[in-house]
C-alpha cells in the first residue's frame, strides 16, 4: 500500500470521478485508475462502485477513506516536522470558521500568517459549527472557530474558549421597532424570523432562550450566511438575531438589545492528536497577537491566495 494510492482514492472520493481526480493529481486517468485497482486487489475489496454516470464509495471505501486521510496527514506532518527542525515552515494550514466569528479578526490573522510563512499553503472553509468540529476530528481541518451553547465542550478535539456574548436583534429601518433601543423575547416572538438551519448550534442558541420563556417562533427563512440574513432583514422579510460584534458590522439594519437574550460562546478547536507545525504556529500567533491563546505546545505566506469554500 502506497501513499500515492491513498492520494488517488481520496481524490476520487472528493471529486466524484476518476477523470476529475486525475486532473487534480496531474496524472493521466489510466494511470490513476490502475493504481486504485491495484490497491483494491491488495485489500481484497472494491473501494468504488463505478457506473457510466457516477462513482460512489462502497462500504469498504467509506471505511478506508478516513484512515487514508489520516495517513496522508501524518506523512505531511512528518515532512513538516523535519522542515521545522531545519528552520523551514512548509506544509498546509486549513482553517474552518462560522460566518459569525467575532472573537478574532480572522482575515487579519490569516494575512499575518501568510506574510510570515509564505511557504505554507493556507485554506479557509466556512460552515456550521457541527460540521467544522467533525472536520477537525477527521483531520480535514487543522483548526476551527465555532460558536456553541455556553459551557458546551465537544469531544474528540482540543479547545480554547475565546469569548462569551449575547445575541442582539436586527430589524429593517422601516420596522416598528426601529425607533427603539431595546426589546424583549415576548415582543419578538410574534415576528417572522430569518435564521440559520434548524438543528444547527446557531439556531438552537436562539430557540432555547424563547423556549425557556415559554415562547415559540416561526422561521420560514433559513440561511447559512450572515450577510444574506442581513439582506433579508433589510428587505423587511423578517427579523434576525446575531452576536453583537457581528451586528455592528452589518450596515443598513437597526440593532436592538434584548432582555434575557440568548448567549453563545465562541471556541477555537484543533486536533486531539496535537497541532501540526503550521497549526501550532497559527495558534501561537493568536496568543501573541491578540491575547486569546497561550503559546501552543500541543498539550491542552501563501503560494496563492487562501481558498474559500462554503457549505450551503
Amino acid at each position: 500500500m502506497e501513499l500515492q494510492q491513498m492520494r488517488y482514492v481520496v481524490a476520487v472520493a472528493e471529486t466524484g470521478g476518476f477523470t476529475r481526480a486525475a486532473e487534480r493529481c496531474h496524472v493521466v486517468q489510466s494511470a490513476l485508475s490502475h493504481q486504485v485497482a491495484r490497491l483494491e486487489k491488495e485489500l481484497g475489496s472494491r473501494l468504488f462502485d463505478r457506473s457510466s454516470r457516477r462513482v460512489r464509495l462502497t462500504a469498504a471505501g467509506a471505511a478506508f477513506l478516513p484512515a487514508a486521510r489520516q495517513a496522508l496527514e501524518a506523512a505531511e506532518r512528518a515532512r513538516a516536522e523535519v522542515d521545522g527542525v531545519m528552520g523551514k515552515m512548509r506544509g498546509q494550514l486549513t482553517v474552518g470558521a462560522i460566518t459569525t466569528v467575532a472573537a478574532v479578526d480572522l482575515p487579519r490573522e490569516l494575512g499575518r500568517f501568510c506574510a510570515r510563512y509564505p511557504q505554507v499553503r493556507v485554506g479557509l472553509h466556512v460552515a456550521m459549527s457541527e460540521d467544522l468540529i467533525e472536520s477537525v476530528r477527521q483531520g480535514t481541518l487543522d483548526v476551527a472557530f465555532v460558536g456553541l451553547f455556553p459551557g458546551m465542550r465537544p469531544k474528540g478535539v482540543q479547545l480554547k474558549p475565546l469569548a462569551l456574548g449575547e445575541l442582539v436583534a436586527i430589524v429593517s429601518p422601516e420596522h416598528p421597532l426601529a425607533d427603539q433601543e431595546q426589546t424583549d423575547l415576548r415582543r419578538l416572538a410574534g415576528e417572522t424570523f430569518i435564521d440559520f438551519p434548524a438543528g444547527s448550534a446557531a439556531r438552537r442558541q436562539r430557540e432555547a432562550a424563547f423556549e425557556a420563556a415559554g415562547l415559540t417562533t416561526q422561521t420560514p427563512f433559513e440561511v447559512t450566511d450572515v450577510q444574506l440574513l442581513a439582506k433579508l432583514v433589510r428587505a423587511g422579510l423578517g427579523v434576525g438575531m446575531v452576536p453583537q460584534g457581528v451586528a455592528a458590522e452589518l450596515s443598513g439594519a437597526h440593532i436592538l438589545r434584548v432582555r434575557d437574550a440568548p448567549t453563545r460562546e465562541e471556541l477555537l478547536v484543533w486536533s486531539a492528536f496535537g497541532p501540526s507545525p503550521a497549526a501550532a504556529a497559527f495558534l501561537s500567533q493568536l496568543g501573541s497577537g491578540s491575547g486569546v491563546l497561550p503559546p501552543a505546545d500541543g498539550s491542552s505566506g501563501c503560494p496563492r491566495s487562501p481558498s474559500l469554500s462554503r457549505t450551503m
